[in-house]
């Protein structure tokens, strides 16, 4: 029976170790390109690795002052994580609030919320762009994190994970003399790990990926984030190939560590399971 099922088995293994590897193309390539020079990257000769690795490109990639990668990497790393932080906090209370607090026209609001995911962000870009400038938010880490504190799909995922909570632990709470803060603050946040480790990795993830409104608000050099810094390596001016890959792989590794310590939460937390199951 054992045979069997080895044998039933392995069609399945081969296609996911076929696709893994499939994956994992993207991360050899970078690895492979930061270490060779120019010449080797662009050869029509494949090679698998360098006879001669280039591990100069990283200490290059450092101390080059026209991209300043450790400034990135510290703008990057304050960013995304202040950015989880809030959204998930205020993403939590108004998902809360929608879910249990009994308060008129709590529909409409919800459904405005939702309305707001329907909406193209080029169209709001310029405006939150003029916002931004009027309250002194250019070139400053929390001009470019303040659009990102709200998020209408975090607060729908939270609503609908407090909806499937158990009430009977939030009804004890009442009993007890806690308000409604109290219940959040005591009772359900703290039993709401699974969907904020899940939501907050796609948070932390998609903030440090974010490109195109750091480069607008971020105009002066020490307000560059990572991905920022990369775009300085390819230009129409100049095309450095090495330290392009050299500063991918140094912006993709905590990415990469990121997901491999929390990607079980992002499995437990796709369940909204709750306090039951």
């Amino acid at each position: 029976m054992n045979k069997r099922n080895a044998l039933t088995s392995l069609p399945r293994t081969a296609w996911l170790l076929f696709v893994a590897l499939l994956f994992l193309i993207p991360f050899y390539l970078i690895g492979r390109n930061s270490l060779m020079t120019d010449s080797e990257i662009t050869s029509p000769y494949w090679a698998w690795l360098s006879p001669r690795p280039q591990w100069s490109n990283f200490s290059a990639l450092f101390h080059d002052p026209a991209a300043p990668m450790l400034t990135g990497l510290a703008n990057s790393a304050i960013i995304a994580v202040v950015t989880l932080v809030f959204q998930m906090l205020f993403s939590s209370m108004a998902g809360y609030a929608l879910a249990r607090i009994p308060a008129r026209g709590r529909n409409v609001v919800f459904f405005l919320i939702l309305a707001t995911l329907m909406i193209p962000g080029a169209v709001t870009f310029v405006p939150t762009f003029a916002v931004m400038a009027y309250l002194g938010g250019v070139n400053t880490r929390w001009g470019i994190i303040a659009p990102g504190v709200f998020s209408a799909f975090s607060i729908f995922l939270f609503r609908q994970f407090y909806l499937r909570f158990p009430a009977e632990i939030e009804e004890a709470g009442r009993l007890d003399g806690l308000s409604y803060f109290g219940v959040y603050w005591r009772l359900l946040l703290p039993n709401s790990t699974n969907i904020i480790m899940a939501l907050g990795v796609l948070t932390f993830i998609a903030s440090w990926n974010a490109f195109l409104w750091p480069l607008v608000i971020g105009q002066d050099p020490s307000a560059w984030t990572v991905q920022v810094v990369l775009s300085t390596f390819l230009s129409s001016q100049k095309l450095n190939l090495p330290q392009l890959f050299a500063a991918a792989a140094v912006g993709v590794a905590p990415l990469v560590l990121v997901f491999l310590v929390m990607q079980r939460y992002i499995v437990e937390g796709a369940k909204f399971s709750g306090g039951k199951e």
